[in-house]
């Protein structure tokens, strides 16, 4: 089933939503276009290890790691490079963490359309915010500070940061420290779906960003084409 035949089922089956006390969002193909950021890195990474020796041969195609968005970064090497060792997989973390950061403060990054304008309308309307994401502590940081939404989130959650292993474990433990009994997970991978379902959320699939397989999202309660989206479903929530 393509994702726009899933888009349309979920359409026709129209759930019934609850509104939440929280909305809880992933970052990279959720609110960051991560390949404007990651791609121009990814390259040059491949480029130190193979002056430092690491890595040997041609950079692998784009589309292995964009397929790997929303793993751990353990888990991504091991899709991206399997022939490479522990070691150059822990260096390609330090390089790559360091090349997105600088190519965020250089102004090399972009959310998707509506998004800062979108999570404050939801703010407004007392929707508690979090970002809950797979990435490195730092590099989630250093995107809400650069695009300026600190005022907007509550908290930041990530895997490197809290030092959990599924995004499961990371969004029970956001919900059970901000004492959160009702949320929607806002997501474009399985993992976010898996994370909302696991813990008795709703889950909104994100599907403009296109990183994942067409059966990325199924088990969303609702599919979403553009960011702004969510203030429609919310306001007809019940």
């Amino acid at each position: 089933m393509s994702r726009e035949e899933l888009g349309t089922e979920r359409q026709e089956t129209k759930p019934t939503l609850q509104k939440p006390e929280a909305m809880v969002f992933d970052m990279d193909g959720t609110l960051l276009q991560t390949e404007s950021l990651l791609l121009p890195a990814y390259h040059k990474m491949f480029d130190i290890l193979r002056e430092e020796g690491l890595y040997s041969g041609p950079t692998p195609p784009e589309e292995r790691i964009l397929g790997c968005l929303g793993m751990l970064l353990s888990d991504i090497w091991k899709n991206v490079m399997p022939e490479a060792g522990e070691e150059v997989h822990r260096r390609a973390d330090e390089l790559l963490l360091r090349l997105e950061i600088e190519g965020l403060e250089a102004g090399g990054s972009m959310l998707y359309p509506k998004v800062p304008e979108t999570l404050r309308k939801l703010k407004e309307q007392g929707v508690r915010l979090f970002v809950c994401s797979n990435g490195l502590e730092e590099y989630i940081h250093s995107i809400v500070v650069v695009h300026k939404l600190e005022d907007v989130f509550e908290g930041l959650y990530s895997a490197g940061g809290q030092g959990t292993s599924t995004k499961v474990d990371l969004l029970k433990l956001l919900l059970d420290n901000y004492g959160i009994g009702s949320a929607w997970m806002v997501g474009d991978r399985s993992s976010d779906v898996q994370a909302g379902k696991e813990n008795g959320q709703t889950v909104i699939g994100c599907a403009y960003a296109g990183f994942g397989r067409n059966d990325e999202l199924k088990g969303s309660d609702e599919i979403i084409r553009s960011f702004d989206q969510l203030l429609e479903l919310y306001d007809g929530a019940q």
